[in-house]
């Protein structure tokens, strides 16, 4: 499944005819209409400048359109009565380019967050935080507070703490832009594993290798339009029913020159899964009985 035009019944998020300004400057998106279904995968590319974390605050629920209509979880943000927007942005989970990190909480405490907003007991949740963080190589900074963490290691508390509540939603700016490639392989497999299980997954990056590694649509913003590039599966099959009804041949990608590739390769001895398995652990846990203003160019 793949972000798209309107054509799915139910999607998470769809937007139609979207603008968007600061102010009364010029718009900064315009005419933007996209579905993202339930269960999909997707890369946000772009100049810097174009948009994007703009339009990721669209997404969830930070900001509200110059114009258009956006819808949620099938609810029409523009009509949805104030109290009930924490309950949906509880279903999003998100990395920010900046972190966003606690400076009073550990290390475990920032991770462990969305667990205790939705009444989970520490001795339900505690083993399976752990356990997240040892699998994205911070098991010995669970006490540490994040001002003494280096940016790479910030950036993967970040990603822990979007993940760990297994959301409907997971939006990530940059997730791999301070991590090195062994790392930023194992964080994009946690992703594809965490879509496996259900989550849209929309993930903002520059990093061109990043986004071959993963047969996904690719959403592009230029001078403030969104063009959707499918799948090279989808583009494939498209390319062979034009040839077979003798049309003109489809130009060749540039980024494209790399096998084709669906699976992200990960080392014998790591398995997503078992970050996975700790995540939906914590969020099987009986029920007992937080938000901006940032760079306006992202």
């Amino acid at each position: 499944m793949t972000a798209s035009p309107h054509n799915d019944p139910e999607p998470v998020v769809r937007f139609d005819n979207v603008g968007m300004r600061y102010g009364r400057g010029p718009e900064i998106l315009r005419d933007l209409s996209f579905d993202l279904p339930r269960g999909s995968f997707q890369f946000l590319t772009g100049p810097s400048g174009a948009g994007k974390t703009s339009l990721l605050k669209l997404i969830y629920l930070a900001a509200k359109p110059s114009r258009g209509l956006i819808s949620c979880f099938g609810r029409d943000v523009a009509t949805l009565p104030r109290d009930e927007l924490p309950d949906l942005r509880r279903r999003i989970g998100v990395v920010f380019q900046e972190f966003r990190l606690l400076n009073h909480l550990s290390v475990f405490d920032n991770v462990a967050l969305p667990l205790r907003v939705a009444g989970k007991k520490r001795s339900d949740y505690a083993e399976d935080v752990a356990e997240l963080l040892a699998w994205v190589g911070l098991g010995d900074k669970m006490t540490a507070l994040p001002a003494t963490l280096s940016g790479g290691e910030q950036q993967r508390v970040a990603i822990a703490r979007a993940v760990v509540g297994q959301p409907e939603i997971l939006i990530a700016d940059e997730p791999t832009g301070n991590v090195d490639p062994e790392m930023g392989m194992r964080l994009l497999r946690l992703f594809a594993e965490l879509n496996k299980l259900g989550t849209t997954i929309v993930i903002a990056t520059h990093d061109l290798q990043l986004v071959r590694m993963v047969d996904a649509p690719v959403m592009t913003l230029a001078n403030g339009h969104l063009h959707i590039r499918p799948p090279r599966r989808q583009r494939q099959r498209e390319a062979e029913l034009r040839e077979a009804a003798h049309a003109d041949p489809v130009q060749v990608d540039p980024t494209e020159n790399v096998p084709e590739q669906t699976d992200i390769p990960e080392p014998a001895d790591e398995d997503p899964t078992d970050a996975l398995d700790a995540v939906a652990r914590a969020m099987e846990m009986p029920d007992e009985d937080e938000s901006d203003e940032e760079d306006r160019h992202g």
